[in-house]
């Protein structure tokens, strides 16, 4: 009697948005041509991808709301799905059939495989800088070295010159004196002359 059974992992945790999921099966009959399908829902009723093959060629096909590839092996079929989201978490169901030569035969409905596809954090994508990180650093140190130097050198040269100003502001008498040229020509001194006559007693 003609006759496919399947055995598949119970559970399967997606904690990197990819699952390998491994159909094994047995069949003792003389098939020549076979069609293999992951199945989703309790109820089956979402055909997630399948691949088909005979000797010569093979042939698949997936859902567009699914990333899945298959790929048979000596009494097994790999499913390969991929981006998975958390709301694809649900329980699995490989379909294994032989389509030629008749009879058409396929596997009994198998406990299935519950893939759980855990959350995955959202991560805030910072814009990326075009100048590279360490340019932009070295640019600023330098950049500061220069303001710490100009600001240095010109505190100094402050300091120099209110120094200069400071002793070119000694007190200076400016008391005014005789000009050379109007000595002996009767004008009245500038100053008055002290009478030294009435400390004479």
């Amino acid at each position: 009697e003609n006759k496919i059974l399947v055995a598949q992992h119970p559970l399967l945790i997606v904690a990197n948005q990819t699952a390998t999921l491994v159909c094994n099966y047995t069949y003792n009959g003389t098939g020549k041509e076979f069609r293999a399908s992951l199945h989703k829902g309790t109820d089956s009723s979402v055909e997630v991808c399948f691949i088909s093959w005979n000797t010569t060629k093979i042939s698949s096909n997936s859902n567009k709301e699914f990333n899945c590839q298959g790929d048979p092996d000596k009494d097994k079929v790999i499913f390969n799905l991929w981006n998975m989201n958390a709301n694809q978490t649900d329980i699995y169901f490989c379909k294994i059939e032989v389509m030629y030569p008749p009879p058409y035969v396929y596997n009994e409905k198998s406990n299935g495989t519950v893939i759980h596809v855990k959350e995955t954090p959202t991560q805030i994508q910072e814009p990326q800088s075009a100048i590279p990180l360490w340019i932009l650093a070295t640019v600023t140190g330098i950049l500061a070295l220069y303001s710490m130097l100009i600001t240095a050198v010109f505190i100094n040269y402050w300091q120099k010159s209110k120094k200069n100003m400071y002793h070119q502001s000694d007190y200076m008498n400016m008391t005014p004196r005789h000009p050379p040229y109007q000595k002996n020509k009767g004008y009245p001194p500038y100053a008055p002359t002290r009478d030294y006559t009435a400390y004479r007693s």
